[in-house]
């Protein structure tokens, strides 16, 4: 099982750059595997505080991807990253907050983490549209898909 955060301060969406392999120099949201004892949840702000230093708060489940070729599964949250404090873990090369037109979709590592930052995207700007808080991670649906790759193509 990997754990994901989709952490966001003021709009802008954390992303880091893979230390790495597979993948690496490629950006990505923090993420991995879960330890024995942890919950998703749990697993998510660990690898937030592992790969960018920062504290993601107020966890919200967004997007669950079947992986069947890889027998994985992969929980993405929604996330406050808390007071926009990150720096550089030992995993990632560098780290980000990146507003969305400065995020090269091209450059990210994985599939997954392209469709979260797609859905996460789309579904704020459908909030906003509605008038609903875009800001309150209750308001966004649950994502469940099935994908054969988790390489960006």
């Amino acid at each position: 099982m990997i754990c994901g955060v989709l952490a966001v301060h003021q709009d802008k969406i954390l992303l880091c750059r893979r230390a790495i392999e597979p993948r690496y120099g490629l950006w990505t949201l923090p993420a991995g595997f879960m330890e024995n004892g942890e919950t998703m949840a749990d697993g998510a702000k660990r690898e937030t505080v592992e790969e960018a230093e920062g504290v993601a708060e107020n966890l919200k489940l967004y997007a669950l991807f079947d992986l069947p070729n890889l027998g994985q599964i992969h929980a993405m949250y929604l996330a406050n990253l808390q007071d926009g404090k990150f720096g550089v873990g030992s995993e990632s090369l560098e780290c980000g907050l990146f507003s969305p037109d400065e995020i090269d979709m091209e450059n990210l590592a994985f599939e997954t983490v392209k469709q979260t930052i797609e859905h996460y995207l789309a579904d704020k700007a459908a909030l906003e549209k509605l008038g609903k808080d875009s800001d309150d991670f209750s308001n966004y649906p649950l994502h469940e898909i099935c994908i054969e790759t988790h390489l960006v193509k």
